[in-house]
């Protein structure tokens, strides 16, 4: 994902013949050792590579049960929000709902208490027995979340923090600064054996977001799927992370960008299935795709500390 500039030989380089060329690619394949993933597949962390409109930068991300997690702080980050005064009018009138509840509970209660001995108890024991059953439903709800297993990145209180070399990473990641990560049981791990070297992300941990907005706005021809797929995993992984509940909306099930997504999928799956979904594609308005993925990439990137 790191983008290189082309070489060009001096004027006293002599140039090569395509076989020369080929063999001395081939030589530095072969020479170039491929990175070791024993640390990340043991400790199950990985290195990430994110661009965005702003830079590309690597960070961590690790799966993990979300009863074994504390969620991130935000209450710093929304300090600063602006619209955080209108979320306080907001959270104001839920109160203000609330008392009219419990003023509808009280005149009910008070019901209760004109109804016969014989009624009210019967009416308990079923009011009893509906809770016992929703508690049940509930128990088991809760301990079905609590083993999914759910994102976590290299952030502190709400922001993602990116790095710009694989050395700043390291250095971050020895320093003991507080993070999110660092309530993982692997971390003081991490932090004793990590290199550099390490720090290389497999094709599919590397994204491009910087790419999304620009691509989508070309039209349904030029969409690439893998581009857009890829990019709608890793919004969803950082909006459930990072608390971006309007991300998370704006890519849940039955919203336009999860229909892209689905029918993108489809086409990548070939067959019925593909022709399908590249009919669904034609009806994706190009425009809405195009400004919906720009909110999102805002949002995202909004949140982000870059650390040199």
């Amino acid at each position: 994902m790191a983008r290189q500039s082309p070489h060009r030989p001096d004027a006293d380089e002599p140039e090569l013949d395509d076989t020369t060329a080929s063999a001395t690619a081939d030589e530095v394949d072969v020479d170039r050792p491929a990175a070791d993933r024993a640390l990340w597949d043991e400790l199950r962390i990985d290195p990430v590579e994110i661009a965005l409109p702003a830079g590309s930068g690597f960070t961590l991300r690790a799966y993990r049960p979300a009863r074994e997690l504390t969620p991130t702080d935000v209450a710093e980050r929304d300090e600063d929000d602006p619209f955080l005064a209108r979320r306080q009018v907001v959270e104001t009138e839920d109160d203000e709902e609330v008392v009219i509840l419990d003023e509808e509970f009280a005149a009910l209660s008070a019901e209760e208490d004109e109804q016969p001995e014989g009624r009210r108890k019967a009416d308990a024991d079923e009011a009893d027995d509906e809770a016992a059953d929703d508690d049940t439903e509930d128990e088991a709800d809760d301990d079905e979340a609590g083993d999914e297993e759910v994102p976590v990145f290299l952030s502190h209180r709400g922001r993602l923090l990116l790095f710009k070399t694989p050395e700043s990473l390291v250095s971050f990641i020895r320093s003991g600064a507080p993070n999110d990560l660092s309530q993982l049981d692997s971390w003081n791990e991490l932090s004793e054996r990590v290199e550099p070297a390490d720090i290389a992300p497999l094709d599919e941990d590397a994204y491009e977001l910087d790419l999304v907005v620009e691509n989508l706005r070309g039209g349904h021809d030029t969409w690439d799927p893998a581009l857009l797929i890829e990019a709608g995993e890793v919004a969803r992984d950082l909006a459930y992370a990072l608390r971006l509940p309007a991300v998370l909306d704006m890519l849940s099930a039955g919203s336009s960008l999860d229909d892209l997504d689905e029918a993108l999928r489809a086409t990548v799956n070939g067959g019925i299935g593909g022709f399908m979904g590249r009919r669904r594609l034609k009806k994706i308005g190009a425009q809405t795709a195009s400004l919906g993925w720009r909110t999102i990439v805002g949002k995202i990137s909004a949140v982000v500390d870059w650390r040199d």
